[in-house]
């Protein structure tokens, strides 16, 4: 027991030493390491700004679109399940045998990934609005586009952040598919330990839940802080960040 906690500490120790210091490589002639992770995480985090940003463009307009007419339920609930049921690793190699190892198409990828928790919760969170809620603001005079800014959005909003949440998360997590791509992502030291060894594998995948950790907690303060205050004792789904379930919508 002894011999393997302190395996486990110097696997740690040597993984944070990676991510400090360069070294050569374990074939040699290159150095890794330090520094030279750099540039492998600015790739890596341009891949998670790009797909989240083309998610929530096309996610939320759609989500509060077919939750404020009411429509789209099948279609709604299709999304869900296929976005759980479909693995990320099939989508990249798909796209990238397909359509060529480039940027754009390990983004795509990425961006059908984080598709459907944020579309699920956009359009559960309009359709959780209270519907005496809505009619008053009709009954004020409020054209259809003023009610879906003007309350079921607000209204909404906490359940929206609880979607992209858990997208970022799961984006952040499987862009170290990138090298599968052609594309090298913080993936490409865990992926390829016969060039950064072990402890590159180690140091970076801390660093990829290191992302991960940080991007939750973020995204958690302020799914937090859109929330009303009267809501938050009462919401512990949205405290867990599960992403809502089309059943759960009042259709």
């Amino acid at each position: 027991m002894a011999l393997t906690t302190a395996s486990v500490l110097s696997d740690f120790s040597d993984g944070l030493d990676f991510l400090v210091h360069q070294r050569e490589s374990v074939a040699g002639g290159v150095m890794v390491g330090g520094s030279k992770n750099l540039p492998l995480l600015g790739k890596h985090l341009e891949v998670v700004g790009l797909a989240m940003l083309l998610a929530v463009l096309v996610a939320v307009p759609l989500g509060l679109y077919l939750g404020h007419t009411g429509r789209g339920s099948f279609l709604a609930s299709s999304i869900s399940n296929v976005g759980r049921s479909v693995p990320a690793i099939a989508l990249v190699l798909f796209f990238s045998s397909y359509l060529g190892l480039e940027l754009k198409n390990l983004v795509f990828a990425m961006t059908l990934l984080a598709i459907p928790p944020i579309f699920t919760n956009t359009y559960v969170g309009v359709r959780q609005v209270d519907g005496d809620v809505v009619d008053a603001a009709r009954g004020m005079g409020l054209s259809g586009t003023q009610v879906v800014r003007r309350v079921e959005l607000p209204l909404a909003l906490p359940l929206v952040f609880g979607g992209i949440r858990t997208s970022v998360v799961n984006v952040i997590a499987t862009a170290t598919l990138g090298p599968f791509a052609g594309v090298l992502t913080l993936g490409d030291p865990i992926i390829n330990a016969s060039v950064y060894g072990d402890a590159g594998r180690v140091g970076t995948a801390m660093l990829v839940a290191g992302l991960a950790v940080g991007a939750e907690i973020l995204f958690a303060l302020l799914q937090r802080a859109v929330t009303p205050a009267p809501l938050r004792p009462a919401r512990g789904r949205l405290r867990a960040g599960r992403p809502a379930r089309v059943a759960d919508a009042a259709i």
